[in-house]
This record gives C-alpha cells, sequence and structure tokens, in this order.
C-alpha cells in the first residue's frame, strides 16, 4: 500500500489586510484543513515600547497605526487612558464630537471588511459601492484633521479643534465639469455637520444596496453559512469580542455596558446572531452599520444646537490657542513645553476600553511619575480572533479558510504591534 500523508501548504496572500503579514501554515488532508498554524510578526512595529520612549502626547500618531482602518477608535482608547490618570474632564461637546467620529470609523471598518471580505469570496461590485461611501467620511477625517487616515484628532482633554464651518468642493477639471460638478458639490455647500447629515439620509439606501447583492445571493450564502461555527460559550472561552462574539449571540457591548462619553444617552440596538457562523457576523456587522447611522443622527442634532468648547480648560494638558502663542511670549513657550516635553502624570496605573469596530481595545498605562508611561499594553481585539483560526478552520475545506479569515475582519498593525 502507498503510504499516504497529509500535505503541508503556506497558504495566502488572501485576504488585502493580510497581504505579507500573515505566513498561514496549512497541514491538508486532500482539500481539508487539518491544522492551521498563523505565523505572525512580519508587521512587528514596536509600538509599545516605543510609547515608553515618548512623551504622552506624542504617542497618539502610533494609535491611529494600529489598526489603520479604525483610527480614531484607537486613539480614543488611548487618551481615556491618559484622562484616567490625570482626572481631566472632557468637555460636553467634546464628547458628543468623539462618540460621532467613533460611528463614523465604525462604518468605515465595517464598509472596508464588507467590500474585501465579497472580494476575497469572489464579489466584485460590494467593494466599488462600499469605497464609494468610504470616501465621503475620508472626506470628514479630513475637513476635522487634515489627514485622511492617521488623523490624530483625539488629545487628552478633549479634540485638536472645533468641527469646520465650510466644506472642501471638487473644482473643474478634466474628470468633473458643468451638471456633474454640481452634483458632487450639492452636499458640500454647507459646514460639515450638514455634509455629514446628508450622508446619514442617504446611507441606509446604500445599506440596502449591499443587502440586495448579498443577503439572498445563493453564492454568497453556500460560502458562508454554516462556516466556522462558534459557540457561545466556546467564544466566551477564547476571549472573543465585538462582532464575534454578538455572532455567536451574546449580547455585550462596552458602549451598553460599560458606557463611556456620552452612550448612555443614545439609543441604538445590539444586534446579535443565532448560529454563529459566517453569515451571522456578516448580518450583524450589516446591521451595525445601521445602528451606528442612527448614534450619528443623534449626535448632529445635538452638535447643532449646542456649541461650546471642545478642548478641557486644564493649561497642563490644553495648548494655549493659536491667537495667543502669536501673540504672548509666556503661551508660546507653554506650547512649545506642551509640545516637547509633554507633562508628567502621577504614578499610577489603568485600564481604559473602547467598543472598537473590531471588538473591545483596551490600553493598560502604567506611570512611574514621569512623562512617559513606565509601561504601556495594548489590548488589541484581533488577536484572539486570531488564535482561533486553527480551531474555526478544522475540518474545512481550502475555499473555506478564505471565508474564515474574511470574517474575523483580521489587521496585523494591531496583531503584531
Amino acid at each position: 500500500m502507498p503510504e499516504i500523508r497529509n500535505y503541508t501548504l503556506n497558504f495566502g496572500p488572501q485576504h488585502p489586510s493580510a497581504h505579507g503579514v500573515l505566513r498561514l501554515v496549512l497541514e491538508l488532508d486532500g482539500e481539508t484543513v487539518v491544522r492551521s498554524d498563523p505565523h505572525i510578526g512580519l508587521l512587528h512595529r514596536g509600538t509599545e515600547k516605543l510609547a515608553e520612549f515618548k512623551p504622552y502626547n506624542q504617542s497618539i500618531g502610533y494609535m491611529d497605526r494600529l489598526d489603520y482602518v479604525s483610527m480614531m477608535a484607537n486613539e480614543h482608547g488611548y487618551v481615556m487612558a491618559i484622562e484616567k490618570m490625570l482626572g481631566v474632564q472632557v468637555p460636553e461637546r467634546a464628547q458628543y464630537i468623539r462618540v460621532m467620529f467613533d460611528e463614523i470609523t465604525r462604518v468605515l471598518n465595517h464598509l472596508m471588511w464588507l467590500g474585501a471580505h465579497a472580494l476575497d469570496i469572489g464579489a466584485m461590485t460590494v467593494f466599488l459601492y462600499a469605497f464609494r461611501e468610504r470616501e465621503d467620511l475620508m472626506d470628514c477625517y479630513e475637513a476635522v484633521s487634515g489627514a485622511r487616515m492617521h488623523a490624530t484628532y483625539y488629545r487628552p482633554g478633549g479634540v485638536y479643534r472645533d468641527l469646520p464651518d465650510t466644506m472642501a468642493k471638487y473644482k473643474e477639471s478634466q474628470w468633473h465639469s458643468g451638471k456633474k460638478l454640481d452634483q458632487l458639490n450639492e452636499t458640500r455647500e454647507g459646514s460639515l455637520l450638514e455634509f455629514i447629515q446628508a450622508f446619514t439620509e442617504r446611507f441606509p439606501g446604500y445599506i440596502d444596496e449591499y443587502e440586495t447583492l448579498l443577503t439572498d445571493n445563493r453564492i454568497w450564502k453556500q460560502r458562508t453559512v454554516d462556516i466556522g461555527i462558534v459557540s457561545p460559550e466556546r467564544a466566551l472561552q477564547l476571549g472573543f469580542s465585538g462582532p464575534m462574539l454578538r455572532g455567536s449571540g451574546i449580547a455585550w457591548d462596552l458602549r451598553k455596558k460599560q458606557p463611556y462619553e456620552v452612550y448612555d444617552r443614545m439609543d441604538f440596538d445590539i444586534p446579535v446572531g443565532k448560529t454563529g457562523d459566517c453569515y451571522d457576523r456578516y448580518l450583524v456587522r450589516v446591521a451595525e452599520m445601521r445602528e451606528s447611522n442612527k448614534i450619528i443622527k443623534q449626535c448632529v442634532a445635538w452638535l447643532k444646537a449646542n456649541p461650546g468648547p471642545v478642548m478641557s480648560s486644564d493649561h497642563k494638558v490644553a495648548p494655549p490657542s493659536r491667537e495667543e502663542a502669536k501673540s504672548n511670549m509666556e503661551a508660546l513657550i507653554h506650547h512649545f513645553k506642551l509640545f516637547t516635553e509633554g507633562y508628567c502624570i502621577p504614578a499610577s496605573e489603568a485600564y481604559a476600553a473602547v467598543e472598537h469596530p473590531k471588538g473591545e481595545f483596551g490600553i493598560y498605562l502604567v506611570s512611574d511619575g514621569a512623562n512617559k508611561p513606565y509601561r504601556m499594553k495594548v489590548r488589541a481585539p484581533g488577536f484572539p480572533h486570531l488564535a482561533s483560526l486553527d480551531e474555526m478552520v478544522k475540518g474545512h475545506m481550502i475555499a473555506d479558510v478564505v471565508s474564515i479569515i474574511g470574517t474575523q475582519d483580521i489587521v496585523f498593525g494591531e496583531i503584531d504591534r
């Protein structure tokens, strides 16, 4: 009899955010996966170590680069940990702005996930649709921070600046002119809040378009239904959070269970799945986009009616205004010292967590009284999910590995840190 041996295969790169940063070693019996071994460390940035050599306020930019699809959500966890240790009060308007941008970030993340996941499984159109909406939301990022991705907009004590009264407009070019140009600039005539409001009014219709393409699509269901099932008990044991946990039927959401900022004033639901398969996790994330849209609407209504400061009045953490820095020598020195030396935090430790689009994103900071953290630890939501890959793919076919990597919504910046 010939000896039959299992075949070992290097799998990938498959997913857009796993190109060259994930080495997946599969042990195959024919086309069935017997074992899957994810090798990480190909994108090791050393963020946690780098943060120990920089003043607290200089590491905010590193947070954007962890999960580079959910930029402001990462910043939020970090600045909340600093605020906890300093006991800084954040103005109410800044809290609403943070919640609004957290939800804009959630929509940005889920659109990227939906487009990439569908593309992996073979549906091209959804990717193009999802990126059409991402473009509008990226413009919101750019309007407040000047950057489309790595915003560094949240600061300990509030946000960098208030929302702008004008939006950037498309200019006439060989691609846009006449009627088309007027159509593109139609929602850009007013302030950023009006632009976001116009987006929230048309977004539910866009979600319907994605659902028309996928939800009852025969091929989509064949590739996702009963694939990568995780029971509620096992999801808890594996340390799942976010849509991965809610997809298994557990209604755990930090925005409801441990509310931060103004989430306790928001009216929204927690979507949960029934069977814990790839299809359920898809439905949960799509429903989450609808809920995020509701939260953004509530924030826009409040922000329109309530002007006010967006930065703490505690000058230990807040820089002087631009006008002061240009007319007052002491203010200029204060500005310079704040951004070069930062501030010392009393010896203490704090853990702050936010409901990141991918799950619980936590920052654990330890201070020894200096102007730099003694230690920083990032609790990345994607790490426990990737650790469960072996268990989720066991017994499935090679083609299903693609669906399972997609359903986990993995970004390696936060996993390798």
